[in-house]
């Protein structure tokens, strides 16, 4: 033997005082879709498969950036369509629940969903369509109902506990709560129910648990409570009614028993033996609860109500006739029925006052709960230890054990395919599928300590209880022949005596020899046992030495488990930092999309905004050749006019110098009679009219447009074009005349016109004929290049009174006016080779009548 220095060994952890079972689902989430209200209404909700909805977006709702309809699918344990029976829900998501209840577990079973979808008929139903919470009801009635205690014998204290009483305290107890009561007991439950809530269930539809523990007692204590406003008040709670002024019912508070358990502290727990009586307490609690008529739902609920349903049960003592008077040994299971309030906008339902507070209080309520399940789904997938808020609301506090994994959790998410709800709808798919997603460890459930099964019946079957064994013969010894009949009736009978002796000394004889085989059959057994020791003992030896081959393989095995721990830690590292360089490949892989859609948006935007730019270069180029061309116009009209203007002060000064030199010669050669005047209307540029042949030859008018030329035209006259009446009219010859343009004709001509007709400054109707040349493309089609603008204006104006003297000879303001040139003809003799205003008369134009 040899001794090594080391350090002093590190103690093993302390084991859990709960073990666990391997990490499962925190809840199974069902799916109900409920049926529209009207057939032409339109749907959002498509069952795919038993397993498997779709969701459609409603028409005018755009889901993607790009305004495309989004379709999405959501996968839960079970979808359950508009066809599905009471009966069926309840046999797939509540009869395993009801099942744990009995065999010690506990469960939790709530809906959830918008307002008006359902949730309040799946829980409850309606006459003749019990719901899940009245089918349970029954189904644990049916299975207990043998093996219930009689009433006060479980006793539950103020502290979440439960306490066995004698069967004297219960009944004493009994009889002091008959005497208090002042309601008279009914002979029959059933006669006392509500109509509202009558014949729920059908006899031929009831459940029973198979396996239930006959050689235990149970006890079912109900207790009602809703979460109003985040306040938590007791539904059975009898207040006495003051007509002058009645208290409000006061809020309760929640707290932990000694076993971590969340309880609400003074919540009355009735006690009840049948269905029918549990089901008149929940509907008396009913009748209290808050609800209000909305514009979406006529009685919509406005608190989450829970049901809480607590079966104590505590096994028979040896004997199978009385409950063991031991409180350790006494389970407690319960089972929560949630109805939850349905979530809601305010805008939708056209809640005001007390409703917009009670639907906040709703919404926060249900937000804190989905915050809740992903702190856990978040703790479950980064590894990290984030505290959840449980107290943030009272629905997470109050089930908070169920969150850490003690006992089963399933939801029926209700939904309601009208379009309207579909927003709200997506909210309860996404909490839904999140749910689904958080595992929690499960503990191991404690085993119930009993005795020998079958002590009630046996007891109840009166069989044979194990003795000494003198007793077992003495059995046998009555099993022997009678004895004579010893009656003496005469003094000298000496038949009668020797003849019960001799029948006595043969039963003697006969015990006796009873008594020697029993001691032979003894002595064999203390013989056979003692074999029966040595060999015990032998194998005691070898059990022995078997054992410290043992404690040294479990020495090995604890060192191994040791290194697997360590390994396994490792391991458990590894994959932490590998989920951290995923999570930071995934980030960066994010960045990257980001900053390339990013990237690539931004030159799309240069992109656009040089297409722009060179756009806007075209449009303002554009602008300042047309600027340009209708200043060149503008000068060019300019000078014409002032050509024109200077010319007819030319031609008044002429007619002045005439009118003197006939005045001088009228002086010279009296009585020469003066010739009269000749008045001729100049005639339009567009349609001149051929003179007298005695008339000199009128000068040449000069051409409007090019469209006189040898081009083929296209005349776009807009059907909206009006006609102006005027005696100037443009005229086209050799074109098309189209009120709207086409390929086809563009491809037959090479100019092109527009006719465009806008109010000028003056409100006289001005004309633009925007002309241009046709020319083909690469492509071929045809295109227009726009190359000139001719606007022709219409002018009303009247003669100036002013610029006629009193003898009829004209001013020089009276020529200056267009009204007066227009209305001058001009006269020339034949074969004067001078121009035009030689020789003219002006006259004043004559008015129409």
């Amino acid at each position: 033997l040899f001794f090594r220095k080391c350090k002093t060994p590190r103690r093993p952890p302390k084991k859990p005082s709960i073990s666990f079972y391997p990490p499962v689902t925190f809840a199974q989430v069902y799916c109900r879709v409920r049926p529209l209200g009207v057939e032409d209404e339109e749907c959002c909700i498509e069952v795919i498969s038993s397993a498997t909805i779709q969701l459609h977006a409603p028409e005018g709702f755009k889901t993607n950036r790009n305004g495309e309809y989004k379709e999405t699918q959501y996968s839960f344990k079970k979808v359950f369509g508009v066809s599905i029976s009471q009966i069926e829900l309840f046999e797939h998501v509540a009869k395993p629940l009801v099942d744990d209840l009995i065999h010690g577990k506990n469960g939790l079973l709530f809906t959830y969903g918008v307002t008006g979808s359902g949730k309040t008929f799946t829980m409850t139903g309606s006459p003749g369509q019990g719901g899940l919470l009245p089918r349970s009801l029954d189904m644990i009635f049916n299975s207990i109902g043998p093996y219930q205690a009689k009433r006060y014998v479980f006793k539950t204290d103020d502290k979440n506990g439960m306490e066995v009483q004698n069967e004297v305290d219960a009944l004493l107890e009994r009889q002091r709560r008959e005497n208090n009561s002042s309601v008279p007991k009914s002979s029959s439950s059933r006669q006392k129910l509500d109509p509202e809530i009558a014949d729920m269930i059908k006899s031929e539809e009831a459940y029973k648990t198979e396996g239930v523990d006959e050689d235990s007692s149970y006890s079912v204590f109900v207790s009602y409570i809703e979460i109003y406003n985040n306040y938590i008040y007791d539904l059975l709670e009898e207040n006495q009614e003051d007509a002058i002024k009645p208290k409000p019912p006061q809020s309760k508070t929640l707290r932990e028993d000694q076993n971590h358990n969340m309880y609400v502290a003074g919540c009355m727990e009735v006690e009840v033996k049948s269905a029918e009586e549990a089901f008149q307490v929940f509907w008396r609690g009913q009748k209290k609860r808050k609800v209000a008529n909305t514009r979406l739902n006529r009685e919509s609920s406005r608190s989450h109500s829970v049901l809480i349903v607590k079966l104590a049960q505590a096994p028979l003592d040896a004997d199978g006739d009385n409950i063991l008077q031991d409180k350790n040994q006494v389970t407690v299971s319960q089972l929560c029925l949630v109805d939850l309030a349905g979530s809601e906008r305010t805008g939708r339902t056209g809640a005001e006052g007390t409703r917009i507070r009670e639907a906040g209080n709703i919404n926060q309520s249900l937000l804190n709960l989905r915050t809740c399940i992903e702190i856990l789904r978040e703790n479950q997938l980064c590894g990290t230890n984030r505290m959840v808020p449980y107290r943030d609301s009272k629905v997470t506090h109050l089930f908070k054990n169920y969150f850490d994994g003690e006992g089963k959790v399933r939801m029926v998410v209700c939904v309601n395919p009208k379009a309207d709800d579909y927003e709200e709808t997506l909210l309860v798919m996404r909490f839904a599928e999140l749910t689904q997603e958080v595992e929690v460890a499960r503990p191991v459930d404690r085993p119930i300590c009993g005795f020998t099964p079958g002590r009630r019946h046996r007891n109840q079957r009166g069989g044979p209880i194990d003795g000494d064994v003198p007793s077992v013969i003495n059995s046998m010894v009555h099993c022997l022949p009678p004895l004579p009949s010893s009656e003496l009736a005469d003094p000298n009978d000496d038949i009668t005596l020797p003849r019960l002796i001799e029948a006595l000394h043969n039963r003697h004889r006969i015990r006796q020899m009873m008594i020697d085989e029993y001691n032979n059959a003894a002595n064999r057994m203390k013989s056979m046992l003692q074999e029966l020791d040595n060999n015990l003992i032998s194998k005691e030896n070898v059990i022995h030495e078997q054992n410290g081959k043992l404690v040294d393989k479990e020495k090995i095995i604890q060192n191994n488990k040791a290194e697997i721990e360590r390994l396994e830690k490792r391991t458990k590292m590894q994959e932490h930092k590998i989920d951290i360089l995923q999570k930071t490949t995934k980030i960066y892989e994010d960045d990257q999309r980001t900053l390339k859609y990013e990237l690539e948006t931004r030159e799309q935007r240069l992109q656009r905004e040089q297409s722009d730019k060179r756009r806007l270069e075209q449009r303002m180029q554009g602008v300042v050749t047309d600027t340009q061309y209708k200043w060149e116009k503008e000068c060019d009209r300019r000078v014409n006019a002032m050509q024109l203007e200077m010319q007819n002060k030319l031609w008044v000064k002429d007619e002045k110098l005439k009118q003197l030199k006939a005045i001088v010669t009228e002086s010279k050669t009296p009585g020469r009679p003066d010739p009269p005047p000749r008045q001729t209307q100049r005639q339009p540029q567009s349609q001149p009219r051929s003179q007298p042949q005695n008339h000199p030859p009128m000068r040449p008018l000069h051409r409007r447009s090019r469209s006189a030329g040898g081009e083929k035209w296209v005349d776009h006259k807009p059907s909206s074009s009006l006609d102006l009446g005027t005696v100037l009219q443009p005229v086209i010859p050799n074109s098309i005349q189209v009120s709207t343009p086409s390929e086809k004709a563009l491809s037959k001509c090479d100019r092109y016109v527009l006719t465009h007709q806008e109010v000028a400054s003056d409100g006289e109707i001005q004309t633009q004929l925007i002309k241009g040349e046709v020319i083909k493309t690469r492509g071929g089609g045809q295109a227009v290049q726009f190359t000139d603008i001719e606007t022709l204006k219409q002018e009303r104006k009247r003669k100036s009174s002013e610029g006629t003297p009193a003898n009829g000879d004209h001013t020089d303001g009276a020529w200056t006016d267009v009204e007066t040139r227009c209305s001058a003809a001009v006269e020339m003799r034949a074969g004067s080779n001078l121009g035009p205003g030689y020789e003219h008369h002006g006259i004043t134009k004559r008015r129409k009548p």
